[in-house]
């Protein structure tokens, strides 16, 4: 299941990437989610899908929210794997 979300969170930053409103304003969600995929920090890519669509990003909780993920995926790895 995580290769999928993993598969998904990749296709959605190559070429196809979109953010609705919604997703915009949880950033923290968003930079958290990324984290604990392991991913490098998107904030300027989310920036501007979400000015598309007439939303700013906040970028301040992405980054938050990344930080924290990372903490998580490093907690995770270090404890046998992540989940």
């Amino acid at each position: 299941m995580k290769a999928l979300g993993l598969a998904v969170t990749v296709a959605t930053l190559t070429g196809c990437a979109t953010l609705d409103a919604g997703q915009c304003q949880s950033a923290y969600d968003v930079g958290f989610r990324d984290a604990i995929f392991g991913l490098q920090r998107q904030e300027s890519l989310y920036a501007s899908l979400c000015s598309r669509n007439g939303v700013q990003l906040d970028t301040a909780r992405y980054v938050q929210g990344w930080q924290e993920g990372t903490y998580e995926f490093d907690r995770r790895k270090a404890h046998g794997g992540v989940d």
